[in-house]
C-alpha cells in the first residue's frame, strides 16, 4: 500500500490527522522537527511548503504521505514531479497575514490551471475553502470542486475569529467557525471534509463528531519549541480521535 492509500484508508475511517508545518515555513530545522513529531506521534500525513530542498528532505525522512501547499499552480504541478504524494491548494494563512483575502473564483482558477498543468496525471488534490466568504458561497464552491473530482476539501475559520475568552472557551471560539463550516459543507456535498484552522486536542473530537473525515492541525504543534512537546501533542490528538471513535461505535 503506497503512502496516499494509507491516508485514504484513515480518511474513509474518519480518523485522518494531517500535521501542518506551514505554507510559509521555510525553516528547514523547524519543518524537520514538525515532520519528526508527526511520524513519531502517529499522524496520518504531513503538510509542508513548496521548496525543492524541503520536499526532498521530508520525502527521505518520513514514510507519511507528504502534502505540499501552495497557491501557485506551477509550484503545485512541480511538487508532484518532485514526489509529493498530494497537493494542497490553500492553507491561506500566509495571505491573511498580509491582509489579502482570496475569492472563490480565484480558488477555482488555481484549481483549473493546476489540473491543466498536471495534464491528466492522477494526483490527490485537497482544496481549502476560504473561511471568510459567505457559507452559501462556500457550498457553491465545494459543489464545483466536487464536479472537478477534487479528492478532499479543507475548512478554515480561525483567521476570522478573535477569541474573547481564555482557556477552553477561547479554544472553542477559535474552532467554532471551521467546525460549523464543516457541518454545512457535509450537509450539501458528498466530498470528504477536513476540518482545520484552530483545531487542538480540545476541539479535535468535536470536529470528528461533526462529521469530518480528517483534521488539519498546525499552530498547536508547529509553534512549540521542542520535538518532545510536539510529539506529545500529536499523540494526544491521535488518542483523542481513538476515544471519539470508540464512543461512536458504542453508541451506534
Amino acid at each position: 500500500m503506497n503512502r496516499i492509500e494509507n491516508f485514504k484508508r484513515d480518511l474513509n475511517e474518519r480518523k485522518a490527522i494531517k500535521i501542518i508545518a506551514g505554507i510559509d515555513n521555510f525553516d528547514i530545522n523547524s519543518v524537520k522537527n514538525v515532520v519528526s513529531a508527526a511520524q513519531m506521534g502517529g499522524a496520518s500525513a504531513v503538510d509542508i511548503c513548496y521548496d525543492e530542498n524541503i520536499i526532498n528532505m521530508v520525502k527521505e525522512m518520513t514514510t507519511l504521505p507528504v502534502f505540499v501547499s501552495s497557491i501557485n499552480p506551477n509550484e503545485l504541478a512541480n511538487a508532484v514531479r518532485l514526489g509529493a504524494d498530494a497537493i494542497e491548494i490553500g492553507n491561506f494563512d500566509a495571505l491573511y497575514k498580509k491582509g489579502i483575502r482570496i475569492s472563490a473564483n480565484e480558488v477555482l482558477d488555481i484549481v483549473n490551471e493546476t489540473k491543466r498543468l498536471l495534464s491528466g496525471e492522477k494526483t490527490f488534490i485537497c482544496v481549502t475553502i476560504p473561511g471568510h466568504i459567505d457559507i452559501s458561497e462556500q457550498i457553491s464552491l465545494a459543489m464545483k470542486l466536487e464536479e472537478l473530482e477534487i479528492d478532499l476539501i479543507q475548512t478554515e475559520g480561525a483567521a476570522t475569529v478573535i477569541p474573547s475568552k481564555a482557556g477552553a472557551r477561547g479554544l472553542l471560539q477559535t474552532a467554532e467557525v471551521s467546525i460549523s463550516n464543516t457541518i454545512e459543507l457535509i450537509r450539501n456535498t458528498s466530498i470528504p471534509v477536513m476540518t482545520a484552522s484552530g483545531i487542538t486536542t480540545t476541539t479535535a473530537p468535536l470536529a470528528f463528531a461533526s462529521g469530518a473525515s480528517a483534521i488539519g492541525v498546525g499552530s498547536c504543534v508547529n509553534k512549540l519549541n521542542s520535538t518532545i512537546a510536539m510529539v506529545a501533542v500529536v499523540k494526544s490528538l491521535v488518542e483523542s480521535v481513538s476515544k471519539t471513535k470508540s464512543v461512536q461505535m458504542v453508541n451506534a
